[in-house]
């Protein structure tokens, strides 16, 4: 009988990814529990939707409202569940999936389906940058910056954001910050600062490698200025879970830290941009929310290598794409060339 069923709420972002929905909709149609469960699908409609039907449903004491959708949409639902006996769950279908991934939800929407028929609830930390709740990673610096240029792209998916590190990467310049934490307070001039309170960004990235969302820490990583010839250790550390043992990195752990820059600019949290002014405060709070989570979940055993081809592949990709573009770049100029040289011949 529904009195004893416990009720889902599935929230859809139209927009987020690169697939279409409704084949996930039809999905969980077919593979929901309904022995266990009754369910509705809510659609958001604009940006920040999902923050009020979130709340909405909180409010309504659901069992779970459960994220279709990105690493931008999980925060929407996510900053409305905390501190309430909702629980978060997830179908990843976004760009990175940062959250998912570190949970281990399966990228294959069957199988997350599956994880929320299980419903299994754990109790995590999340943490907030100026007051803007955050559950993966957040930071400034170069991260924020790309953060920025890729939600202008106007197209989503990975080798667009690997585009934009790549070309952005070649003009962006390390700044100074001041890092206070417990009194103290460090100068490093970085490429990025970044607070974890996950272990990655999303794609498999690792920039906070030994992050765990339950020790109530956050681990920072200070990326220091590098060279070219540095690019290829870093950029297999980053994706072998090893980048906090590259000698231009420096880690450590803490509840809470203020970073001090010389001028206002971008920052960013689960891979949003935004604006914040000269002092970002960082904090983590403990065990504020709750998530379902695999039954089956084990330590991460995901072949490095195969992470590291991966890597591999998307560069190649991008170059090929690149190489086509300057060809037929080049394809067009020299047409044209030999046209004003046919116009030339004829006037003589």
């Amino acid at each position: 009988m529904n009195v004893d069923k416990k009720k889902i709420s599935f929230i859809v972002n139209p927009i987020s990814g690169t697939q279409s929905k409704e084949h996930i909709l039809k999905c969980i149609d077919e593979k929901l529990d309904k022995e266990k469960y009754t369910f509705e699908i809510l659609y958001t409609e604009y940006a920040g939707h999902a923050v009020e039907i979130a709340a909405e449903k909180a409010k309504e004491e659901v069992f779970a409202v459960v994220a279709i959708g990105g690493d931008g949409t999980i925060n929407e639902i996510a900053r409305s569940l905390t501190h309430t006996q909702t629980a978060l769950g997830i179908i990843p279908c976004g760009s990175g999936n940062g959250l998912a991934r570190h949970l281990q939800i399966p990228m294959e929407y069957r199988r997350a389906i599956d994880i929320v028929n299980e419903g299994l609830v754990e109790v995590i930390d999340y943490g907030k940058i100026n007051d803007v709740p955050f559950f993966c990673t957040c930071g400034v610096g170069f991260d924020a910056f790309v953060s920025l240029k890729f939600s202008q792209a106007g197209k989503r998916g990975p080798l667009t954001y690997l585009e934009k590190t790549l070309i952005e990467s070649l003009k962006y310049r390390p700044q100074t910050y001041d890092v206070e934490v417990d009194g103290s307070t460090s100068r490093y001039k970085a490429f990025l600062i970044a607070c974890g309170n996950a272990s990655q960004y999303g794609n498999n990235a690792y920039i906070t490698p030994q992050a765990t969302l339950t020790d109530g820490l956050l681990d920072v990583t200070i990326l220091e200025p590098f060279t070219v010839l540095d690019v290829p250790a870093l950029a297999f550390q980053l994706f072998n879970k090893t980048i906090d043992q590259n000698s231009r990195i420096k880690t450590f752990r803490c509840q809470s830290l203020r970073i001090h820059r010389t001028k206002p600019g971008v920052a960013h949290f689960d891979g949003d941009p935004i604006m914040m002014g000269e002092d970002i405060d960082v904090k983590i709070i403990k065990e504020g929310l709750k998530v379902i989570v695999p039954q089956d979940a084990e330590k991460d055993t995901t072949n490095v290598l195969q992470r590291a081809q991966d890597y591999i592949n998307g560069l190649k990709q991008l170059n090929e794409a690149l190489m086509e573009d300057i060809s037929q770049k080049n394809k067009a100029m020299l047409d044209k060339g030999k046209e004003q040289i046919k116009k030339l011949t004829d006037i003589v």
